[in-house]
């Protein structure tokens, strides 16, 4: 790519959506999870512990799977809409229910509580982004910058008083 500019060509702007980040992290840790039963189930129950049922693991694993995929997609193409938030959030709090209620029942491996703890610290971030970063703070914190690039001046164009523009 050729920049005209060589002071623009490293200029980090920022992304657009900010929610594609946390939808490829979780589609990839879906789509990995997924398939993992699928393509090593004796691996799989060595950490998991042993299903008597394996039809449903590989049903599960296709499905978190299919979901990884959606969310890679989603991330990828810059679309996180409403309904793959929702998606998102509610399969990684089912997820993390499911592994919490049968944990405590004794039904499923102590082992499950990592992914329990990897699907909170998802829907953690999906709501801190959503929230976004704290604005009073940052403004605070840099307070003595834009003095300094403002000299003094308001940047709000009506806060000079009309007919005064900032520059």
């Amino acid at each position: 790519m050729v920049h005209d500019d060589p002071t623009t060509a490293f200029r980090h702007t920022p992304a657009a959506n900010p929610y594609r980040r946390v939808a490829a992290v979780q589609g990839a840790y879906f789509v990995l999870t997924g398939i993992w039963p699928l393509f090593g189930i004796n691996s799989f129950q060595a950490v998991t512990g042993a299903k008597t049922d394996l039809w449903l693991v590989y049903t599960v694993g296709c499905l978190v799977a299919a979901i990884g995929a959606g969310l890679l997609v989603a991330a990828f193409t810059g679309r996180t809409t409403l309904e793959v938030i929702v998606v998102a959030v509610a399969s990684a709090v089912a997820l993390a229910g499911i592994d919490l209620v049968f944990v405590v029942r004794g039904v499923i491996s102590w082992v499950y509580l990592l992914d329990a703890l990897a699907e909170g610290g998802l829907v953690a971030w999906w709501v801190l982004t959503y929230l976004g970063p704290p604005k009073a703070a940052a403004a605070r914190q840099y307070a003595h910058v834009h003095r300094l690039l403002n000299r003094g001046r308001s940047v709000s164009p009506t806060a000079n008083g009309p007919g005064h523009p900032i520059g």
